[in-house]
């Protein structure tokens, strides 16, 4: 793989800004924190040498002088709103946060629900977080907001909230998921603390968009894909080219309520510290691209992925056409079309000459496998199988699976499925090979060999089944799929 980032010199150079923004404050940076703090694979996917652990490695670096505020909305809670990455709730997510920082070593002040106008799902959560000894705030909406700055920084506003009491040099204000209350709580503890004498002050850190990369670079045009169903959209700051003469890139959202935000904090502070919103970041990311054609073409990959994983959302009924066709603006912008997704023709081409489901995945010396589905296997199972085959130097006639444990399984199934097609899934055959394995050195050689699929591209003719997906995004392939539900199945 070519590399495209210097993560190292990310680590340092981004440690360095975030500790030059804490001494203009002198004694309290509250930061808001986005994007996923683990497990950042869209960054490593569309920056090839970005560390999906970049983000933790760098809090990391503070340790000793840092704390983490989550925030969770408790419309999210009530909803119970899933993480599409993770398949899982957003409380769920924050305790799993939660507890892999803390065997880190770094420490948790507390919880916000924000929001909060009485939902009764919050208790629960709250009572799982107090038995966990982290503590609760709750936030309800604030009085004035966004209009009346006047209330929005007072007793009446702000004033209401709990204060947040905090002892280190760095929070990191942080959540599991988008729209979480992030500002409002940084906002209103700068209030809390400028009541108590405290000079503190607020920051920004986000990954996408790039401030200092053009406007229509495949990497900030990357981000507009990721967030198409969001409504974002990246735009040039028009008040940092004014106060500065320099075109910098940021979203809509904060460029809209950056006037808002320039009156609260001047109300709060008492001085105009950020002339525009890009100022108020602190994203390194454009120093550390050490191959732009190489980002670019990751950029403008990660763009047809998002299309097809929009393409196929609509297809469910979980996705809008409007989203779609977003997407497929911004492949017109970048002049890129599904077509140059190589790895999709051999799927198809496997699709129609069998008449079957089928998948290909392209391996790093450039061989394409393929799977098609059988009476015993589904395409993604047959794929996993012929992949990790050639990929361990097995030939393609010996046997990984054991009859009497096949047999086992596909009795169960019988007994337990309504369908008439008993094939194994791709969870089934794993755990099937896991069982294997105990009693075959040969399977335990395959095995190993699933460490190489991370990072590889893949394509099916049709829409696989979540249960497949996410054993699939496990393993670390790039999938996508055809917007076909022939065979598909929850």
């Amino acid at each position: 793989m070519e590399i495209a980032f210097d993560n190292d010199k990310y680590l340092k150079i981004q440690k360095e800004k975030i500790e030059e923004r804490i001494k203009m404050f002198g004694n309290k940076l509250y930061l808001e924190f986005g994007g996923k703090i683990f497990d950042d694979y869209n960054a490593s996917r569309v920056l090839p040498g970005f560390s999906p652990d970049a983000k933790i490695r760098l809090l990391q670096e503070f340790k000793e002088n840092l704390e983490i505020i989550f925030c969770i909305n408790a419309s999210n809670i009530q909803k119970n709103k899933i993480r599409a990455d993770y398949g899982i709730g957003y409380d769920v997510e924050l305790i799993r946060l939660i507890e892999n920082i803390q065997k880190l070593g770094i420490e948790i002040n507390s919880v916000v629900v924000t929001m909060y106008t009485g939902q009764e799902e919050v208790e629960k959560l709250k009572q799982t977080l107090n038995d966990k000894n982290i503590k609760v705030y709750i936030h309800t909406p604030t009085k004035g907001y966004p209009d009346d700055v006047e209330t929005i920084v007072s007793e009446e506003g702000y004033g209401k909230n709990p204060y947040i009491e905090t002892t280190k040099k760095l929070v990191v204000v942080t959540a599991p998921g988008p729209n979480s209350g992030k500002l409002g709580t940084c906002l209103s503890q700068l209030y809390h603390e400028h009541k108590r004498g405290i000079k503190a002050g607020y920051a920004k850190f986000e990954t996408f968009p790039v401030w200092d990369l053009p406007l229509m670079h495949p990497v900030n045009m990357s981000y507009e894909a990721a967030t198409a169903d969001l409504g974002d959209m990246n735009m040039i700051d028009s008040f940092h080219l004014e106060e500065y003469n320099v075109k910098a890139v940021n979203y809509n959202r904060d460029i809209s309520a950056f006037p808002i935000l320039k009156n609260i904090l001047k109300r709060i502070s008492g001085e105009d510290i950020y002339k525009s919103p890009t100022d108020m970041g602190v994203n390194m990311i454009s120093q550390c691209i050490v191959n732009d054609e190489v980002a670019q073409n990751a950029a403008k990959m990660e763009i047809i992925r998002r299309y097809y994983a929009a393409m196929c959302d609509y297809k469910k009924g979980i996705g809008t056409e409007t989203t779609v066709e977003k997407i497929k603006k911004l492949m017109n912008t970048a002049g890129i079309s599904i077509s140059d997704r190589d790895i999709v023709k051999y799927a198809l081409e496997k699709a129609e000459k069998e008449k079957v489901n089928a998948l290909a995945i392209k391996l790093e010396n450039g061989k394409v496998i393929t799977g098609k589905e059988s009476e015993l296997l589904s395409a993604s199972s047959a794929l996993l199988i012929n992949t990790i085959k050639q990929l361990s130097g097995i030939p393609d006639d010996v046997y990984l699976l054991s009859p009497t444990v096949l047999e086992s399984i596909f009795k169960m199934k019988q007994k337990t499925s309504y369908k008439r097609n008993y094939c194994l899934n791709l969870p089934e055959v794993l755990i099937a090979l896991s069982i294997c394995e105990q009693n075959n050195p040969i399977i335990e050689k395959t095995m190993e060999a699933l460490d190489k699929l991370r990072g590889l591209e893949a394509h099916s003719s049709y829409v696989v089944s979540t249960a497949e997906q996410k054993v699939i995004k496990s393993l670390g392939i790039n999938l996508t799929c055809e917007p076909k539900l022939l065979g598909y199945e929850e």
